[in-house]
Formats: C-alpha cells, sequence, structure tokens
C-alpha cells in the first residue's frame, strides 16, 4: 500500500504541475495533460533512481527531456491526429515533427527537468524515507 501511495503521490503531483505550467504558458490547458505529466513525472524519477548518484544531473536532464518529447509524441499523435482533439499545434514553429513536438520545447523541457528531478528527490527523501540526494553536474 505505501508503494502504491507512493506512486500516486508523484503521479498526482506531476499530472498537476504539468498542468500548471501549460495554463502559465498558454492560457488553458486539458485533462489528458495531466496524465501525461503525471507519467513524465513518474519516469523521470525512474531515470534519477535507476542509475547511482555517479550518473551527472546533465544526463538526467537529457534522458529526461528526450523522453518528455517521446512521450508528447506519442500523446499528440494519440489525442490531437488520432482523435482530432485539437490540444496542442506545434506546426508554426521550427523543426517540428508533425505538429507535434518541436526542437524549442525539447531544450525548454531539458531545463524544467532539473527542477522535477530535484522536486522528485526531495519528496522520496522527505515524504518516503528514501536515501538523501546527491548530485554529480557532469
Amino acid at each position: 500500500m505505501k508503494t502504491f501511495f507512493k506512486y500516486f503521490t508523484l503521479f498526482s503531483l506531476g499530472g498537476l504541475l504539468y498542468m500548471m505550467i501549460e495554463i502559465l504558458f498558454s492560457g488553458s490547458t486539458h485533462w489528458t495533460m495531466g496524465i501525461l505529466g503525471g507519467l513524465c513525472f513518474l519516469l523521470i524519477g525512474l531515470i534519477n533512481s535507476t542509475f547511482s548518484y555517479d550518473f551527472s544531473l546533465i544526463k538526467q536532464m537529457a534522458m529526461s527531456a528526450i523522453l518528455i518529447t517521446a512521450l508528447e509524441f506519442v500523446a499528440g499523435v494519440i489525442l490531437n491526429l488520432g482523435l482530432h482533439l485539437a490540444i496542442w499545434d506545434y506546426s508554426h514553429l521550427p523543426f517540428n515533427i508533425l505538429g507535434q513536438v518541436c526542437l524549442p520545447f525539447s531544450f525548454i523541457w531539458f531545463f524544467l527537468s532539473l527542477p522535477a528531478i530535484f522536486l522528485d528527490d526531495f519528496i522520496r527523501w522527505q515524504l518516503f524515507g528514501e536515501g538523501k540526494p546527491h548530485y554529480k553536474l557532469f
């Protein structure tokens, strides 16, 4: 039960934060972005907890940005192209793929993943008694 509560807490927080970021930048969001954000936050935490503390923050951030971009692409293909929900469209941005993801947002996810990594570590340490985090920049 403790494991379920931990992952439910992390998923919920990630989903809420993802939706808040969308509202801040675009003025709106969709409930499916809560699911996508929760999944992204859980997976960022798994990257973080799977590798040792010798795994650099820069590598974690790069892996997180790639992961988020890939999940956004899959979600966009299903939700926007498949179900025609028109939640977002990046066709007007440079280096986009089918209007669902673009390079500028991948860079943004790279930098936003750093606070996500720290937050995940802090929650796991303070609420769930996991090890105190240690970081290596490079």
